[in-house]
């Protein structure tokens, strides 16, 4: 992004044109040479907030750092506020029990490994999805056994009937915030509230579920992995072991499918078929086939299926292209453990530049915050 800023504002242009624009807004132009009182007054002029669209953005940037501000000023007001019942209400202890107790009856058991090897050694799925598979399932199984531990112990903690530790106390506050335990979010990284994450984390493992019990899924939920990397890596290496090419010598064709999932009757003889990503700062045009603007106040628009395909690595992508990063969830830099960056996915640019696209910060979501 840097390096498209430095391309529009350090050109010859900037001095050879008059009024030189600096963005769509006719308000930021290159004033011509004056006194230095009159750059004082221009400066004085310009708007005490600036508009996203000087900088290249779409204006529901604005609203996205509205509500992150706003969610943080909630977030306060909830640390802040009583944690005792009222009159007539339940306790903390009463609601984090029923709780408590709720989620033990969603979450599923965790699986039995062994079991599940032997049945994917009997099956015809190509080696490196199985390893994928079974590796999915063992960090499933370690967060299901955490959560289905901390919440026995905690239940007895609120009854009386054991201590309570500092780490199943943070999971007590946690709960009764509506805010994702530290204690469970080693598994994947994720922003959504309690109550989505518990949904979520469902869907993740009928997902695999699925997978083990049934049959290779036609279209993959890309979400579902804790691992994205890990499973894009084991299609690479099972399009390697087919034509005998090596595998750094090979990279991504995309392909967008625009069509529900029910149409798919099939898995692809290469690659695989991904659904569940969202756009951010733009929108897919179904019509055409590309990139378009997004609409007022959507902040993220769903991406249709995109079927992921290995082919011979390319040095530049096809003109018209816009690589779109693809991030696990909303904060794109991720942490020093997990970084959040998956791979960039070529997509149409359409009617607008590449680095029309870059300045609007269009990226690819696997999860969002709600």
């Amino acid at each position: 992004m840097i390096q498209v800023y430095i391309a529009q504002f350090f050109n010859p242009d900037v001095t050879g044109i008059q009024h030189y624009p600096l963005s769509e807004l006719k308000t930021y132009t290159v004033p011509p040479p004056a006194t230095l009182d009159t750059y004082k007054n221009i400066i004085s002029d310009l708007p005490m907030e600036d508009d996203p669209r000087a900088f290249g953005q779409h204006p529901n940037a604005a609203i996205a750092s509205q509500i992150s501000n706003s969610l943080d000023l909630l977030s306060t007001l909830l640390n802040l506020a009583p944690t005792t019942g009222g009159d007539g209400g339940d306790t903390p202890d009463e609601i984090v029990l029923k709780m408590a107790r709720n989620m033990k009856e969603q979450i599923p058991p965790p699986w039995k490994l062994k079991k599940a090897a032997e049945i994917m050694s009997s099956r015809s799925d190509p080696d490196p999805l199985k390893t994928v598979l079974l590796q999915e399932l063992e960090r499933y199984n370690k967060l299901l056994k955490i959560l289905r531990s901390s919440l026995a112990q905690l239940e007895l903690g609120i009854q009386g009937l054991s201590v309570i530790t500092p780490e199943l106390e943070a999971v007590f506050f946690g709960m009764l915030s509506g805010i994702v335990p530290i204690m469970w979010s080693f598994a994947y990284p994720s922003l959504k509230p309690l109550g989505s994450w518990s949904m979520d984390l469902i869907a993740r493992i009928e997902q695999m579920d699925k997978w083990l019990n049934d049959a290779l899924p036609n279209v993959f939920w890309f979400t579902g992995f804790t691992y994205p990397t890990g499973f894009l890596t084991a299609l690479l290496q099972t399009c390697a072991r087919k034509t005998g090419e090596a595998i750094d010598a090979l990279g991504w064709e995309f392909n967008v499918i625009p069509q529900e999932e029910s149409g798919i009757g099939q898995y692809p003889k290469d690659g695989a078929y991904m659904k569940g990503m969202f756009l951010e700062g733009a929108k897919w045009d179904y019509e055409h086939g590309y990139l378009a603007e997004p609409n007022p106040m959507e902040l993220f628009s769903p991406m249709p299926i995109v079927h992921f395909k290995p082919a011979m690595a390319k040095k530049k992508p096809p003109r018209g292209t816009y690589q779109c990063p693809c991030y696990m969830y909303p904060i794109r830099s991720g942490t020093r453990e997990r970084p959040s960056y998956v791979l960039n996915v070529n997509l149409k640019s359409g009617q607008q530049s590449n680095e029309y696209w870059i300045k609007r910060g269009t990226a690819l979501l696997l999860s969002l915050a709600e």
